[in-house]
């Protein structure tokens, strides 16, 4: 998987924000209720800007009956050709799966995990050699053993990853924007944790946690949350070409930006 393993992203799905998006889970980052015509504006310019970072984006219908439905990389987590098919974390997203798992049953073999799992695909970072799998208030030990098993299958390594109440789910804290690089928000993980997982590990205010999450391209190219300017001065002394695209609405119902996605290749 290319898109995941060097960052090429070529080509991703995604989902327009359900019609109920008033009803979507918020409780970490939510302000105020979230809104649907305010979500699928920033939506649209998701979009927008992983096409001009050359990524071809399938934009799959919003589901009414799931709020949530936008946030797709939850619903499925691809090792090699394989789509591990999780049972969610939040009882009230089970469903979600069956649409994501018709739009890749044609490429990929489907793998469901077993009933006492859980794990949402947003505990889940790949970064250069291994997976990074958070156990989280979404994703139990069972699921992340179950993911694990198929990992190291494929032949790659597994690090799991203890996730603080402070905070959802993994890549809500840290991500990986390029090959030996984790960007992290401080008060929420340690050094202890992951210090050894990367040569260069930014870490980013506890007040902008928010920008952790990013979406990595090759040759230093990365895509952060706007409004986070202590956040993007690290970036670009690191080195990195930063974009921006406004989540605030997305936020609002504790999504980010790889929640949005699901890359394929």
């Amino acid at each position: 998987m290319p898109g995941t393993f060097d960052r090429s992203r070529r080509s991703a799905v995604t989902r327009r924000v359900s019609k109920n998006f008033d009803h979507a889970l918020s409780k970490y980052f939510g302000v105020n209720t979230p809104d649907a015509k305010a979500g699928q504006g920033a939506h649209d310019a998701y979009v927008a800007a992983l096409r001009a970072h050359g990524t071809e984006v399938t934009v799959l219908p919003g589901l009414d009956n799931h709020p949530d439905c936008c946030f797709v990389e939850d619903v499925a987590v691809m090792v090699c050709d394989k789509a591990i098919i999780p049972k969610l974390g939040h009882e009230s997203r089970e469903g979600e799966q069956m649409a994501i798992i018709e739009y890749l049953r044609g490429g990929s073999e489907i793998i469901h995990m077993n009933s006492n799992c859980t794990l949402d695909g947003g505990d889940v970072i790949f970064l250069d050699d291994r997976y990074l799998i958070g156990i989280s208030t979404r994703t139990n030990r069972a699921g992340a053993e179950f993911l694990a098993k198929y990992v190291k299958e494929a032949g790659f390594e597994v690090e799991l990853i203890e996730i603080p109440d402070s905070t959802l789910h993994l890549t809500t804290v840290c991500s990986s924007p390029r090959p030996g690089t984790l960007v992290a928000a401080e008060g929420h993980l340690s050094i202890n944790q992951i210090g050894h997982l990367a040569e260069e590990i930014i870490w980013v205010p506890n007040s902008e946690t928010y920008a952790a999450n990013t979406i990595g391209y090759p040759e230093d190219k990365v895509i952060i949350a706007a409004g986070y300017s202590a956040t993007r001065q690290l970036l670009l002394d690191a080195g990195f070409n930063v974009t921006t695209v406004d989540m605030d609405a997305i936020r609002e119902a504790d999504g980010s930006l790889t929640c949005l996605s699901q890359f394929n290749a």
